[in-house]
């Protein structure tokens, strides 16, 4: 393959993952130039009032399903007296400071629409590509050496209306997810969500407190899961270790699924609560604190599938009708790309084909990366980052693509693993395993830190890195774009963890020491002697006595 030189890159969205794939251009010394289409950064987290076309959208309640500490970028700590779940708007507030501390924003034009991205003339010699901007109604064309699409995957919705039989005789209102934005709207509402995915749960939840009446259909159901973990602590800090991973992954399906859905109902039997998935094939658990409250107190109330629509009602399959005054349909979010040429991109069943999840595979020049159109069981930031860093390597001709034959053989693979591992479901076509995967594109970059090697030179370190959580920074202790301060960042990060609840000093600590267990052990055991003694006495003729 000839080499080309690349200088001048097109970044495609200015969120979370455009933000990073902006820095890793200016590392490795290329120009990016960040086209975003609304008037500000953040991406999916930046929240309107107005639901924005070709954009993510959010509720104004959203919070994040991923602890700071594991969803920041590997070299940009979040202030360690931000809450261990954001609200969007602090998430947003942590974006526009990393975007002020790398100086990123004087790349970035606002309100700049892609119109499209076409491949040059010459491509199979210069990898280049025509991109066709718009600003105040007036069209402007560029080359670029190459582009990064980071517009992520929630623009658009999936409303497949004709697949809800009697829809069209519903006299009330109806909406799609994407549109929500508050509950007052549905004060005093009898209300329907279908759907059970975490926007329809975290939906349902949020009217239900002004609403009359909250349902929640769902055809399979699924497993719901808390942001708290043993302890208190949050959840993902002590399940996404590299030594779970591991077992997970060589452990037989049927037992992993056995002790997560054992994990799971610790926390309380989702069956009796109507939640307990009845599918072999995998969905992601929901995360959610406050739906079983709901359930038990008859706020929330759970239904299976739709089976007909009347003028005010919902008939479902178990044969039950509700009156029914709004239905929210929670159907899920597809990835749009309207500007990409066709020819550089091939979609198959909903699914984009892309080597490692990056690359379109059978392109003559590496020059197109599509950074974020993954779903992790994890945060999507740290995976999107370590994208950008190799995209930007691969530019440079820094790191090699193999062969097309070896491409095509390594996304088949894929494929087959995930599909044998999560099923066919449609939601499960972006599915990547989370540490499997930022490890192996950590090691394509060179930043994958070694367990046996820190073993020797640093055990301690060794340890955290194979046991403990495995954070962003781990990803900056060696190779390209080290950084000095990460191993201090994997040490404090209880600090951090801890340090917005210890918002009171706790006085008089409930500390018992070896030798009150102990005592507090014998008084137990002599009691309950004692009065297995007596019963045992009072059982004895008194005549005896």
């Amino acid at each position: 393959m000839q080499e080309i030189m690349v200088k001048r890159v097109a970044v495609i969205g200015a969120g979370i993952s455009g933000l990073a794939a902006i820095k890793s251009c200016l590392e490795e010394g290329l120009e990016p130039t960040c086209f975003e289409k609304s008037n500000d950064i953040g991406g999916l987290w930046r929240y309107t009032e107005e639901v924005e076309e070709g954009r993510a959208s959010i509720y104004n309640s959203l919070v994040t399903n991923s602890s700071k500490e594991m969803m920041c970028y590997s070299d940009f700590l979040m202030p360690d007296h931000f809450p261990n779940f954001l609200h969007n708007s602090r998430l947003l507030e942590y974006l526009k400071l990393y975007a002020e501390h790398f100086n990123l924003i004087k790349h970035i034009q606002l309100k700049t629409k892609v119109c499209s991205v076409r491949k040059r003339p010459d491509f199979a010699i210069s990898g280049q590509w025509d991109v066709v901007t718009e600003i105040e109604g007036q069209k402007e064309s560029a080359i670029f050496d190459a582009v990064m699409v980071c517009s992520g995957r929630y623009v658009k919705s999936n409303f497949p209306i004709q697949s809800f039989q009697g829809l069209e005789r519903f006299k009330g209102k109806y909406l799609h997810s994407r549109e929500y934005k508050h509950p007052a709207e549905f004060e005093g509402k009898r209300v329907l969500v279908v759907g059970v995915g975490n926007s329809g749960v975290d939906i349902a939840v949020d009217i239900s407190h002004v609403a009359s009446q909250v349902y929640i259909s769902t055809r399979r159901g699924g497993w719901l899961l808390s942001r708290l973990s043993d302890h208190g602590y949050p959840f993902d800090t002590l399940s996404l270790t590299r030594f779970k991973s591991f077992i997970q992954l060589h452990l037989p399906k049927p037992l992993v699924n056995w002790l997560i859905e054992r994990k799971l109902n610790k926390w309380f039997d989702q069956e009796i609560y109507g939640l307990q998935r009845d599918s072999s094939e995998w969905k992601d658990p929901l995360a959610n604190d406050d739906l079983p409250a709901c359930i038990i107190r008859g706020s929330v109330v759970m239904k299976p599938a739709t089976k007909d629509f009347h003028e005010q009602a919902v008939t479902f399959e178990d044969g039950t009708r509700e009156d029914i005054d709004v239905i929210i349909f929670a159907t899920g979010i597809n990835f749009d790309f309207p500007f990409l040429q066709e020819s550089a991109i091939k979609v198959n069943d909903s699914h984009v084909v892309l080597y490692k999840n990056v690359f379109p595979p059978d392109l003559e020049k590496p020059t197109l990366a599509l950074i974020g159109l993954i779903q992790p069981i994890g945060p999507i930031l740290v995976a999107s980052e370590l994208q950008a860093r190799w995209a930007t390597r691969v530019f440079m001709g820094v790191n090699k693509l193999p062969p097309l034959e070896e491409r095509m053989e390594d996304i088949a693979k894929k494929n087959t693993l995930i599909t044998e591992r999560y099923g066919k479901l449609q939601e499960n076509v972006l599915r990547i395993e989370y540490i499997e995967y930022i490890d192996e594109i950590a090691s394509e970059i060179g930043v994958k830190p070694n367990f046996f090697s820190f073993l020797l030179f640093d055990p301690r370190l060794a340890l955290e890195i194979g046991f403990g959580a495995c954070t962003p920074p781990q990803f900056r202790l060696i190779g390209p774009g080290k950084w000095n301060g990460a191993r201090d960042a994997i040490f404090t990060k209880w600090d951090r963890i801890f340090k917005p609840m210890k918002t009171r000093v706790v006085k008089n600590k409930a500390r018992r020491s070896p030798l009150a267990f102990a005592l507090g052990l014998f008084c137990l055991l002599a009691l309950v002697a004692s009065m297995f003694l007596v019963t045992e006495m009072a059982q004895i003729p008194t005549s005896i006595l």
